[in-house]
Parts: structure tokens; sequence; C-alpha cells
């Protein structure tokens, strides 16, 4: 009877451990005020970190709040908007939550009471504070990676994984390393024969190499040929932003988003686009021909300094026999998103990690098996009606495929 009696009390100790170190989990979906439209991409996070997530195309979310900051404020953002506050304590679950919209006009005096500078004299230094702005010490970015692909229009894969990139001022013009942590889905279909001979390349290094600012290009260089234009300015949490449109004829177009305090790059939006019968691009050796590329970049602040929030990229492909051939085989529509829901700036060396990545392979012929339990408490963004919908269908697919 002692026996049981101690394990009745280990039994019901257990349990009241497990519950208090239980995330909390809140829901809900934000709104235009005005319009009552969703607003996808926003950001919900926790006041004073870097831990959070983005709501989805209908501007739903879910996030896991670690239970020691269930006495916390989450704060709910989106640049053009005037930014909620609200505490942990207070959600309800699903709720609906509304985000104003705030624009000002450009001879308001909400910078200073100075002349506005020029456009590009803004993005001029906001390149030169590039250094300043950006970390200048060693971090790791924990995300999520979506990569769902398209062949005229049919859907042929799906990945979905977690990962950690480690990155080293050192070496700042380098790719971080790159742990894949887990795999939460993958679905390959049945894909155009030309796949067969052309190995797709990771879709997470496809991704990482893109960076802007990392990498030193784009329209933030603010060379001769791209032009610029203030269109407004408008929030983007307790502060204020440039809003800059960019050309570079005639393929390339970009918004840009500047902080008008540090000047830092908050958001880049850029595209380029093939006009009938003109490439920016020659045709690739395996017959490729991009006709589309769009890319995404957002970045969220964490005492004082700048770090990838989210990205997006989407391109659209041209297939043809070889280099040459006139024979269009099909158009293949890739998009990538990375979610960022972690930044750890401190005790890096002692975070764990694994450099484990080969970039030579796919990511799905690397990963380990579901696992559950790792993915019950992690942040990535809530599911749509349609994104449940095309897993449904891959699932079938593939199941097809294999009989």
């Amino acid at each position: 009877m002692f026996r049981i009696l101690l394990l009745l009390l280990f039994f019901v100790t257990t349990c009241q451990l497990n519950a208090q170190n239980k995330p909390i989990i809140l829901t809900g979906k934000l709104l235009d005020a005005e319009r009552k439209a969703p607003l996808p991409f926003a950001s919900i996070y926790l006041k004073g970190t870097a831990i959070g997530t983005v709501s989805n195309m209908e501007g739903a979310f879910t996030f896991i709040v670690p239970e020691a900051f269930k006495k916390d404020t989450v704060i709910l953002s989106m640049i053009g908007y005037n930014s909620v506050k609200k505490a942990v304590k207070d959600f309800e679950k699903n709720e609906p939550i509304v985000l104003e919209e705030r624009i000002f006009a450009l001879d308001e005096a909400v910078v200073t009471g100075k002349r506005l500078p020029a456009a590009k004299d803004i993005v001029k230094k906001a390149y030169r504070s590039i250094t300043t702005n950006y970390a200048s010490e060693n971090y790791i970015l924990e995300g999520f990676v979506r990569d769902l692909q398209i062949e005229d229009s049919t859907y042929v894969e799906l990945l979905e994984c977690a990962i950690k990139m480690r990155y080293s001022p050192k070496k700042e013009r380098q790719m971080p390393q790159i742990e894949l942590v887990a795999l939460k889905q993958s679905y390959v279909t049945n894909k155009h024969p030309w796949n067969n001979q052309w190995e797709r390349k990771n879709a997470i290094i496809d991704l990482v190499e893109d960076d802007f600012i990392r990498f030193d290009y784009g329209p933030i260089q603010a060379k001769k040929k791209w032009k610029y234009q203030i269109e407004s300015i408008v929030p983007f949490g307790e502060k204020l932003v440039y809003k800059i449109n960019a050309t570079n004829v005639p393929f390339y177009t970009a918004q840009l988003f500047i902080d008008t305090e540090s000047y830092a790059f908050v958001k880049i939006d850029y595209s380029r686009t093939a006009t009938p019968k003109k490439y920016y691009k020659r045709r690739l050796a395996n017959g490729q021909q991009e006709k589309l590329y769009n890319i995404v970049f957002e970045y969220q602040e964490l005492n004082g300094k700048w770090y990838l929030k989210y990205q997006k990229e989407e391109d659209v492909w041209e297939i043809f026999e070889g280099p040459e051939g006139d024979e269009l085989l099909f158009t293949k529509y890739p998009k990538k998103e990375l979610f960022i829901n972690k930044v750890i700036t401190e005790a890096t060396d002692e975070h764990p990690f694994t450099d484990n990545l080969d970039i030579t392979i796919s990511v799905e012929g690397q990963a380990k098996p579901y696992n559950p339990d790792f993915w019950k408490y992690y942040n990535f963004p809530a599911k749509t009606k349609a994104q449940s919908r095309i897993e449904q269908y891959l699932k079938n697919a593939e199941i097809e495929l294999k009989k």
C-alpha cells in the first residue's frame, strides 16, 4: 500500500509539473478595421523578444507561447497599420482582432521639421547603414520552410520542415551553416519526365542564397539605372518607415520600406518580369527560361539590430527541350517561404546546433522520420483551407503513384 501511495504521489506531482510547463496556445484572426479583410503575414510576437509567428493568407494565426512568458504582452503588427498590444492572459480562442490602417501624407511633419530627403538619398543612406543596422555578432535563426511546386495547373510537390541557420559576421558574404531539424511533411507526385534529367536544387539553399542584405545586390545599392520615388510614410510597430517605389526599366521593380530613424531596410519587395520577346536572362542549358521572379524580405528588430523575419520567393519558368528548342514542354511555378520564429543572439556557442545539411541532395532525401512530439508545440503559420485541400490532393496523388 505504501508503494502504491508513493507511485500515486509521483504521478500527481509529474502531472502538475507538466501542466505548469505546458506552453500556452493563442489563436486569432487579424482583420483590417475598415474593410474587415484578412491581413496576411502580419507579425505576432512577444514584446521585447524575437519569439513569434505570422498570420496566414486568411489572417489566422496560432502562436505557441512558452509557459515562462504567460504574464507577458503580445504585439500584433503590420506595416501600414497601428499595432495592437494584448496580454497573453487576455486572448480568447479564435477571436477576431482588428488593426487600423494609417498612411501619412508626404507634406505632414511626421519625421522632422526639416525638408523631406530625396528618395534616392534615403536608399543610399540605408545602404551605407547596413553594417550598423544588422548584426555584428554571431546569431542563430530558427524557422519553418514551406516549398510548394506546381507544373502547369497541377500540384506536384510539397515540403515543410524546421531549420536552424547559424550566421557568422566574419563570413558575412557567405551562406550560414544550416541544420535540418525536423521534417513535417513531404509529398512528391508524378512530375514531368524532364525532372528525371535535371535534379532540382536543395529548396533551403534556394532561399538562403538570395539574401540581398548579406550578399549585397539588388535595388538596395541605389545604382544609376534605378529610379526611386517616395510614395508615403507609414507606421510599423512604434516606428515610421518610408515607402519607396523603385524601377529599373524594362524588367525590374521594387518597393523598399526604410526606417525613418535608423535607415534600416524593414521590408524589400523585388520583382523582375520578362516582357514579350524580351528576357533579362539567357535560357539555361537545361531549357529553363525564367519569365517572372519575385522575392520578399521582411525584418524584425531586436536590441537595436535587425534580423530576418519572413522571406518569400515565387518564380515562373517555361521549360523547353534544350537551350535552343522551340517546343514548350510545361510551365512550372515554384513558391518557397521561410518563417523565422526565434532569434538567438546570446551564448550562441552553447545553443544546440548541428551543421548537417547536405546541399548537394534534396531536403526530403536526408530528413529524419516524422516526429509528432516535435511539432506539437512548434511555431509555424496556421494552415489555410486551401493548403489543407492541396495537402490532401498531394497525399492521394502520392498514394496512387506508389500503387
